[in-house]
């Protein structure tokens, strides 16, 4: 039982984190240094830093999915328009490519690599040779 309990509690942290670092990508995807998108940049950098650190550490895509949920919700509740009518993901011109729509679809991609990865820890070492003297 006590597994289960902790198992689920890491699903809601991972699902926390995940939220917090999809709202700090969504504030900074926007954040340019002349023409060089630095926000939208470090924004995919810093997701796909978390959802690689959490898959490596708990060895558990479930735990990884849940942190890229996480990630994703927050893209999505951040990239509408706010109460106040203020919009921090604007819509990009007709034919144009923005920012916000390539952090919209970088976080799903990066979720589903980290996600879909194998795991390579459980194939069989075909590389190992006997060594000299065996």
């Amino acid at each position: 039982m006590g597994s289960i309990r902790a198992r689920v509690l890491t699903w809601i942290i991972a699902v926390v984190v995940g939220f917090v670092y999809g709202v700090a990508g969504t504030v900074a995807h926007s954040y340019a240094l002349g023409w060089f998108p630095l926000g939208l940049v470090l924004s995919i950098v810093g997701v796909s830093a978390l959802l690689l650190a959490v898959r490596l550490l708990t060895a558990d895509r479930w735990v990884a999915l849940a942190a890229g949920i996480g990630a994703m919700v927050a893209t999505l509740l951040f990239s509408g328009a706010g109460p106040g009518g203020s919009v921090i993901v604007p819509a990009p011109t007709d034919g144009m490519l923005s920012a916000g729509v390539v952090w919209t679809i970088a976080v799903p991609l990066v979720v589903a690599v980290v996600v879909a990865w194998p795991d390579l820890s459980r194939l069989p070492d075909r590389e190992r040779s006997p060594r000299l003297g065996e």
